[in-house]
């Protein structure tokens, strides 16, 4: 249960804790990128142990002392970090120098194309949406659960990072990373009504499960879609399941609600002129 070394995911050991990366990032020498996972931090049960949400009832005081160890894996400050609240939307913040804070408001993706701004979410089955242009030199983050992933979420961060960064959608590298899989992930009809609304085909976006007016979501493939309309031809998918793997992940779904939030950090490290 604990394999997660695959061509699009390895673990390396940081200071105190293990984390994630994707080899898809690692011709950049300033790019800085973890994926955490939920060891190496003190949360107790049923937090244990790298939760870095303060939102699910854990403590203040582990949650800071886990959000400092990931930084510090990562050879970055949390005061370089700016993170923002979640709720499940398509809005897209561009953090810069003037107006970078550590919680940029109510936002699901945001982008820098400025050196030492590092990006961080937090994430319990939702997908993690990780962007990188090397040519122009600049980064995203997104955060896409069923609802964000129906109102084009990945779409969203692609047009501002063109719109207002300067990307080109051809240039960006995008990485889908660990989130519950079309293995684990039952849905209503609710769901279902609302990718009829937002896909003009969703044959294989489900999958039925024997159950009336409930089947499998495939998040995955629905945001590589996405992400391929919007003009990226650079996706890799991480396809590790958090709910199949929460001896490494934190999993809403799987835990019944009752545990954290594991983390994603990028952004890009360099020495700014005088």
């Amino acid at each position: 249960m604990s394999q997660v070394d695959t061509d699009n995911l390895y673990r390396v050991q940081g200071h105190k804790i293990p984390f994630f990366r994707t080899p898809a990032f690692e011709g950049d020498a300033n790019l800085v990128h973890g994926i955490f996972g939920r060891q190496g931090g003190v949360s107790p049960p049923p937090f244990d142990s790298l939760n870095l949400s303060q939102a699910v009832g854990d403590t203040p005081q582990a949650v800071h002392e886990n959000f400092a160890r990931a930084c510090t894996a990562l050879g970055i400050l949390p005061e370089q970090t700016a993170a923002c609240h979640l709720y499940h939307s398509a809005e897209i913040v561009t953090v810069t120098r003037q107006n970078q804070q550590r919680v940029m408001g109510w936002a699901d993706g945001l982008i820098t194309a400025e050196p030492n701004i590092f990006l961080a979410m937090r994430f319990g089955d939702c997908t993690p949406l990780l962007f990188f242009d090397p040519v122009r030199q600049a980064v995203g983050l997104t955060h896409a659960g069923w609802r964000g992933t129906m109102k084009n979420a990945a779409g969203a961060t692609v047009s501002a990072m063109t719109k207002r960064l300067g990307c080109r959608p051809k240039d960006i590298i995008t990485v889908i990373g660990p989130a519950i899989g079309p293995c684990c992930y039952e849905v209503g009809p609710d769901v279902v009504q609302a990718a009829g609304e937002s896909f003009a085909d969703i044959t294989d976006l489900f999958r039925k499960n024997g159950r009336p007016d409930h089947a499998h979501f495939d998040m995955w493939t629905a945001n590589r879609r996405q992400l391929a309309a919007s003009g990226v031809t650079q996706i890799i998918e991480t396809k590790m399941c958090t709910a199949c793997h929460t001896d490494l992940f934190f999993s809403h779904r799987a835990e019944k609600g009752k545990t954290g939030r594991f983390g994603v950090i990028i952004g890009l490290r360099r020495k700014i002129s005088a």
